[in-house]
């Protein structure tokens, strides 16, 4: 027997990835919520400056609000083949007194337009806050181990140390980046205003019977009342869709630095070093029970290709479009904009979930460190003992040649490195075990890494989380 429920495609960033929060925003009832709220906030703007738009209308239409009869919408668009149109009708079933001043001088992308703005915008709010938390877990994880020194890599070749906690400032500082673009994205936010069928407000300009302050005040009084402090001076029939490219610019950026972040963390799983969280019963393979496969970063990395990929699509649309406007944008903007945020929202969370577990193996990392260290050291270990007295070009040369056996030793016989013990063995150096040693603490050769993260926490973290420090402290369940 087929289960008719499971017969249809369903949507995996709805039924496995996002937050209901997110998916709310994309909602039917959100969005035709946020229809009706602009059309109350025209039909009082229209009436303060004049309309003969009674109270008791206004009253009527915020009433119903959020009661929105959905299945009559259906079944009038079935007939007209106009979503607006359709919504407006079925606004006016349970509107009676008030049917006849809905959606009065405007044009579709009045509440079309103005909405997909407020729900980029309520969107972007939620990102920030789940970014915030995000960079906050790497601020914590940064403090913690900004002492501890692990082996940098250039090339995924051991190079200098660094310190685990570092490294982290660099996950970190391109979230920083992410988190300034957003703030500048949220405070430039505008609506596309009350400005008729193809931007030149001829109709509104005829209802107020050639009053042109009249019109202007109209398109300030809605911005006002949907809580936006402007509108973008000229439009055609919509807004630019420059900026549905910009906004998801800004999402691309985020996919960008967490599939970076989350490289890095597959790559140290697999050096043993690092470890995301994994639970007690969770299954790594199928079929080889032993492995502890990295599948948090994983599903980062493949949802952010997926949001990397999506951002093309409105910047194909803006450049398409014709004169005030053309219709082949609206499928697109359907698909592209919801989802991309509905995957941004997944892969913060997913990081988040990371970021609160990550593992951290100090005895691997000392183990790997001690294979490259003595290499490293050389140097420092030639400028002492030339200080003894040593031959610089003599010494430079005996450690040369150390090199060379202690690398073939490694590679070709799988043994440890043993570059130190001859150089300690060697009387040409003039120095004790233990002097040599103690140039071999890992300490020595990390820099200013500690300092570097204590600065940085404190000149652009500590900044950037404090307006939203209330917020702090999300952890989140992964849905599968």
């Amino acid at each position: 027997m087929i289960d008719k429920k499971y017969s249809t495609y369903q949507n995996p960033l709805i039924d496995r990835y996002c937050s209901k929060d997110m998916s709310y925003i994309f909602s039917p009832q959100f969005k035709f919520s946020t229809w009706r709220k602009l059309w109350v906030a025209l039909a009082e703007g229209e009436k303060e400056l004049g309309i003969n738009i009674t109270d008791e209308q206004i009253e009527e239409l915020k009433a119903n609000i959020y009661n929105i009869n959905f299945d009559e919408a259906r079944k009038i668009e079935k007939e007209v083949r106009h979503d607006v149109m359709s919504h407006v009708k079925a606004y006016g079933l349970q509107c009676d007194s008030a049917k006849g001043i809905i959606h009065l001088g405007a044009t579709s992308a009045y509440v079309g337009d103005n909405t997909d703005v407020i729900q980029m915008d309520e969107a972007l709010k939620l990102i920030r806050i789940k970014l915030v938390n995000l960079i906050n877990n790497l601020r914590e994880f940064a403090l913690k181990y900004k002492d501890v020194p692990t082996l940098g890599f250039t090339h995924f070749q051991a190079a200098q140390l660094t310190t685990v906690g570092k490294r982290a400032t660099l996950w970190a500082q391109d979230l920083i980046l992410d988190l300034e673009d957003i703030n500048y994205r949220i405070d430039n936010m505008k609506l596309r205003g009350v400005k008729g069928t193809t931007g030149t407000q001829a109709s509104f300009l005829s209802l107020f019977e050639g009053d042109h302050e009249k019109v202007k005040e109209l398109n300030k009084l809605v911005c006002e009342k949907m809580g936006y402090k402007s509108s973008y001076a000229v439009s055609g029939q919509t807004y630019t869709r420059k900026l549905d490219y910009q906004v998801l610019s800004v999402l691309s950026g985020i996919a960008q630095s967490m599939h970076k972040m989350t490289n890095d963390i597959r790559l140290l799983q697999s050096l043993k070093e690092i470890e995301e969280p994994f639970e007690k019963n969770q299954i790594g393979s199928s079929a080889m029970a032993y492995k502890r496969n990295p599948m948090r970063s994983e599903r980062i990395a493949s949802l952010s290709k997926y949001i990397i990929a999506e951002s093309i699509s409105p910047a194909l649309v803006q450049a398409t479009q014709w004169l005030e406007r053309s219709l082949d944008d609206s499928a697109n903007k359907r698909l592209s904009i919801p989802q991309a945020f509905m995957a941004a929202d997944a892969i913060i969370e997913i990081g988040i979930n990371v970021t609160n577990g990550l593992v951290v193996y100090e005895n691997m990392i000392n183990k790997h460190i001690n294979e490259e260290l003595p290499f490293m050291a050389t140097e420092n270990i030639l400028m002492e003992a030339v200080k003894r007295g040593g031959d610089r070009q003599e010494l430079h040369e005996i450690i040369r040649e150390y090199s060379m056996q202690a690398a073939y030793r490694v590679k070709q016989e799988g043994k440890d490195n043993n570059l130190i013990e001859l150089i300690i063995n060697d009387d040409s150096f003039k120095m004790s075990r233990e002097e040599i040693l103690s140039v071999m603490d890992p300490k020595n050769f990390i820099g200013r890494a500690p300092e570097q993260v204590v600065e940085f926490v404190k000149e652009y973290l500590d900044p950037a989380i404090e307006e939203f420090k209330e917020q702090i402290g999300m952890t989140i369940d992964l849905h599968v």
